[in-house]
């Protein structure tokens, strides 16, 4: 039993647990003490998925990898030329020279870690006349141009993807388990990211830590029912940037406890009072055992109560873990195991598992890539690419071939065939379709867009499709949930 001593309520604990996790004002403005201690305050675990952009320089890729960035993943752009990357990338991008046509120059450093590829490669077009600093008024539909291709079609489209995919299939297709925590081999920062968070922040009079040992992380100490408290808890200080988990199905813990029940919380924004999605397990008394969390069994909770139409959790944006032991489950039903006084529950590491079937592979083809040769078709009332396809040396019949390539590989895909692409700025809705019969344009900007938002998108997992934009409707999330 906690002695008298222990049951008396502590102010000093309840500001120094506030002052921890940054929550008083003039305490949580860690942009002011970054600048004056000229250091990172919160913990930077950089877990973000690698991806590979294939033809990063191009209009497409460029454009990918701005948008990559701008969501904390970390950025791979695969190049024929180093310095003209430089100069469209920004000499700050992770850049690799490789060239898909040329197998020996796909070498395994190139994919190490690499979990998604994006390709945005493609032959290169140009004006019968010639090439010119202003050619994106060919792509704006402002002047039509005979084109010609500059290489060879079969080369990049279908030897080089077969080249790409070969390379990338044994990185692509490693097991999505993935060490988060590791408290066998622990770091400094490991060791000042965890903090208690009690019941003293109610009135309560329960105390826990967390410590090192040999075999893992151990949570242990007393938790009390008096001054209407009855949990404990270990949280860590928000990540910076936050863990993106997009890919896995759910966490792993390998855990010694006590045969009580305990909770696991990831919280997906950086608010101290937010909502957290909890999941309980039982323990066997000092026995390890592996806890598996699906994240589609996750509960949104405020308080111990139930969050009715939360928004949906968010593996890409994990700022924050808790483990907990309360007398409570959810919406004050009574854990069943729970027994006021002395616990420990010992953690050997914190991992991710399985996968959620997100595409790994997204190739950029083409609409029009079944078209030629198809009798029905009128080809005067087809678009540029289709009608001249024999001039431009089959270059539909070979995306057409790199497609099957990408479909046939036993790798996670998405498949986007954009209409006409022009440099218009972004911003619009999306029209899909599937099929390969509609006609029309749609901005480079919102193919890249859209490039990124099926890497995070189970539903276009294993999909072909052809876009164009919508003149009518500007981008919504509300668009994006229709069409896909």
């Amino acid at each position: 039993m906690i002695n008298s001593k222990t049951s008396q309520w502590k102010p000093n604990r309840l500001f120094q647990t506030l002052r921890y996790f940054g929550v008083i004002p003039f305490m949580s403005n860690v942009k002011w003490l970054e600048k004056l201690f000229g250091k990172k305050i919160l913990l930077s675990v950089d877990t973000s998925v690698v991806v590979l952009v294939v033809g990063a320089n191009g209009g497409v890729g460029k454009r990918v990898v701005s948008r990559l960035l701008n969501r904390g993943y970390q950025v791979r752009s695969l190049v024929r030329d180093e310095k003209k990357a430089q100069k469209v990338l920004g000499k700050n991008v992770k850049i690799v020279t490789a060239d898909i046509t040329q197998p020996e120059t796909l070498t395994p450093e190139i994919f190490k870690d690499v979990s998604k590829i994006i390709c945005c490669t493609g032959t290169r077009v140009q004006p019968v006349e010639g090439d010119s600093p202003n050619r994106e008024k060919y792509y704006q539909g402002i002047k039509f141009f005979m084109p010609e291709v500059v290489e060879d079609p079969q080369l990049v489209e279908y030897e080089g993807i077969k080249n790409l995919v070969a390379a990338a299939k044994p990185q692509l297709q490693l097991s999505n388990n993935k060490i988060l925590l590791d408290f066998k081999n622990s770091t400094q920062d490991l060791k000042e990211t965890w903090g208690a968070l009690d019941d003293v922040v109610m009135g309560g009079v329960s105390e826990s830590s967390i410590c090192l040992t040999d075999s893992g992380a151990l949570f242990s100490g007393n938790v009390s029912t008096e001054k209407s408290g009855g949990f404990v808890s270990v949280r860590t200080r928000n990540f910076d940037p936050p863990m993106n988990l997009l890919g896995s199905a759910g966490i792993e813990l390998r855990v010694k406890g006590d045969g009580k029940r305990y909770k696991f919380f990831l919280r997906c924004e950086d608010k101290w009072d937010g909502v957290g999605y909890s999941y309980s397990f039982d323990t066997v008394s000092n026995t390890w055992i592996t806890i598996r969390i699906p994240f589609k069994d996750l509960i949104p909770v405020f308080r111990a109560r139930v969050v009715e139409n939360a928004q949906p959790f968010n593996p890409s944006q994990i700022y924050s873990y808790q483990l907990m032991l309360s007398k409570f489950e959810y919406n004050q039903e009574l854990n069943p195991k729970f027994v006021p006084g002395f616990f420990q529950l010992e953690v050997e590491y914190i991992k991710t598992y399985g996968s959620d079937q997100l595409p790994k592979f997204v190739l950029v083809s083409s609409a029009g890539v079944t078209r030629p040769g198809r009798p029905e078709l009128n080809l005067d009332e087809q678009p540029p690419a289709v009608k001249f396809n024999d001039q431009l040396k089959g270059l539909l019949n070979w995306k057409l071939k790199g497609e099957e390539v990408v479909r046939s590989a036993g790798i996670p895909y998405a498949v986007i065939r954009p209409c006409g692409m022009t440099e218009e700025q972004g911003g619009q809705a999306l029209i899909f379709d599937q099929g390969d019969n509609i006609k029309g344009i749609v901005s480079q900007d919102d193919i890249a867009e859209l490039c990124v938002k099926v890497l995070e998108d189970n539903r276009a997992c294993n999909t072909t499709f052809e876009a164009k934009g919508d003149k009518e409707n500007k981008a919504t999330a509300a668009n994006w949930d229709r069409l896909i």
